[in-house]
């Protein structure tokens, strides 16, 4: 590829992107890991951030915030100027708990390993806009699922999600130490040709998976074993700073996972455009108006929720892939495995099937 090639891409990319992608959310920690990670591969830091348009002063402040587009802007540098895709596992090494803020320090203070995961679940949003966060639990194994918020350049989404499960393994390793578990990253683009099978302190790594995340197999009890940092008074001061924190997030981004947790499939499958502006007490206009200010419409968090709840369902051995698909409103089974491929790369029944869930 030639010199700029992958920036030149990605600020095509970025003009597409939603107003909010702009905003300032998103916690200096993990931009600077991904350029601290490149100034250890040999790259120049002043390069690095000159060349994705970020001044070097914006990184200095630990509480400082910068925009989605900054962040991906600088993954894309980071990538330009050392060619490696392994830095997204090397940026979130060096992201332990400690460096999650007021989530991180809860996480560390909860009850059980399972506590944290459902605090990790309930205040995703205050760290990892860009991708949504959904925890799958079955009899002897936990996915903890990330689903991209908006798109990205394969390298760069790649590089963005290895460093989040990177960091969520460091998690992981310090919640549950020596524990007789299986640890596996999923991620869907295939670039296990590039990958250092040499990195440390890794899980092994499965590519071209149908979606990305950390399955963790064996006896899930060890999930509900109390923790030697659990400590219920600063857990309260932890998860009031959370709440805070929430508080001060956008509006827009508010009605986004409002909607988010309304578009579910019910007997009669989802809600019409005016039943969830009702559910949300607002008008119809009100609701296509605020989500159209976040860049989404109705129907893209239709197609959303129904590719999140499909890969859910098809886990059901039980479920018959035709009635899943009605459930999720394709009367006709062909649009529902046409829309299925286009999300996965395979057929709900293949998708089943690698999953060792083959059914109907």
């Amino acid at each position: 590829m030639a010199r700029m090639d992958l920036m030149e891409q990605m600020e095509n990319h970025l003009a597409t992107l939603p107003a909010w992608t702009r905003q300032p959310t998103q916690s200096v920690t993990y931009p600077k890991a991904f350029v601290e990670a490149a100034v250890a591969a040999g790259a120049s830091q002043e390069l690095v951030l000159r060349t994705a348009g970020i001044a070097t002063t914006e990184l200095d402040d630990p509480a400082g915030r910068v925009s989605l587009q900054a962040v991906m802007r600088i993954a894309a540098s980071v990538l330009e100027h050392t060619g490696d895709d392994n830095l997204g596992f090397a940026s979130g090494q060096r992201m332990p708990l400690t460096a999650h803020g007021s989530l991180g320090y809860a996480l560390m203070c909860a009850d059980t390993p399972r506590h944290a995961i459902r605090i990790l679940e309930k205040y995703w949003h205050l760290r990892g806009r860009g991708a949504l966060f959904a925890v799958d639990e079955q009899t002897r194994r936990v996915f903890l699922e990330l689903v991209p918020e908006v798109d990205a350049p394969a390298r760069v989404q790649q590089l963005l999600f290895s460093s989040m499960l990177t960091s969520m393994f460091r998690g992981i390793e310090f919640l549950l130490p020596q524990a007789p578990i299986t640890v596996e990253f999923w991620l869907q683009h295939d670039t296990s040709a590039t990958f250092d099978p040499g990195i440390p302190s890794l899980p092994a790594v499965r590519f071209g998976m149908p979606r990305v995340g950390m399955a963790l197999d064996g006896d899930l009890a060890i999930l509900d074993t109390p923790l030697q940092t659990a400590n219920p008074e600063a857990l309260r001061t932890a998860l009031a700073q959370c709440e805070r924190e929430s508080v001060l997030i956008a509006a827009g981004s508010d009605v986004l996972r409002r909607v988010r947790t309304a578009l579910v499939p019910g007997r009669e499958g989802y809600l019409s455009p005016e039943g969830l502006a009702n559910a949300l007490h607002m008008t119809p206009r009100t609701l296509r108006r605020r989500l159209q200010e976040q860049g989404y419409s109705y129907q893209q968090l239709l197609e959303e929720a129904r590719r999140r709840d499909s890969a859910q369902l098809l886990r059901d051995p039980e479920l018959e892939i035709r009635r899943i698909g009605e459930m999720l409103g394709y009367l006709n089974p062909a649009n529902f495995t046409r829309a299925f491929k286009r999300w996965t790369g395979l057929s709900p029944r293949e998708w089943r099937r690698q999953l060792g869930n083959e059914a109907g």
